[in-house]
């Protein structure tokens, strides 16, 4: 988590950048070694060097975009990205999403038999976007981000998004096989 523009963005990256060593930037240093702490800086600095105060969300969209495309040369790059009003999402390989809203049902999680009711931690006016590489759960309806495909999430729904032209679909096996080739656990 840091700060800019006077809120805090979160950052979670499941990939493997190879050689991806930016310069240091003039706000954001690295604290850790990772490349997903490299990869948050880098893209943190560039917002804010180019933008003073934070711009309307379509702005900032167009701006990731493109980062997101320079930095996705590097390896694999699924990530999520934050501010809390707007959610990013971009996969490389293996991206899923599921929108829940009112009324909210009853869903088995896939890797245990158990059963969650959403009713039970949500109410009526919520709306919320769930992202994982994989479903997390078999009775509803998941849909997958296509390959180098980005999206925002603004109040549960897809504000915009940033698909080639041609998508194409990993299979679960085919996403899998190319984490595991990088070491990525999975």
């Amino acid at each position: 988590m840091r700060e800019m523009w006077g809120e805090y963005w979160l950052f979670a990256h499941n990939g493997h950048l190879i050689d991806f060593y930016p310069e240091q930037g003039e706000y954001y240093h690295a604290v850790g070694t990772t490349d997903s702490e490299r990869a948050f800086c880098y893209i943190l600095n560039r917002l804010r060097s180019r933008f003073a105060s934070k711009p309307d969300p379509d702005t900032l969209f167009d701006a990731l975009a493109a980062l997101t495309h320079e930095i996705r040369r590097f390896g694999l790059f699924n990530f999520v990205m934050s501010n809390g009003d707007n959610l990013f999402a971009h996969a490389s390989t293996l991206l899923h999403y599921i929108v829940r809203k009112a009324p909210f049902g009853k869903a088995r999680l896939l890797d245990d038999d158990v059963m969650v009711d959403f009713s039970e931690v949500t109410t009526p006016n919520d709306k919320v976007a769930v992202i994982a590489t994989l479903p997390l759960t078999r009775d509803e309806t998941w849909s997958q981000l296509a390959v180098n495909e980005l999206v925002m999430f603004r109040q549960g729904d897809i504000a915009r998004s940033d698909r080639p032209e041609q998508p194409v679909y990993m299979s679960v096996e085919e996403g899998l096989a190319i984490a595991r080739a990088v070491g990525v656990s999975v």
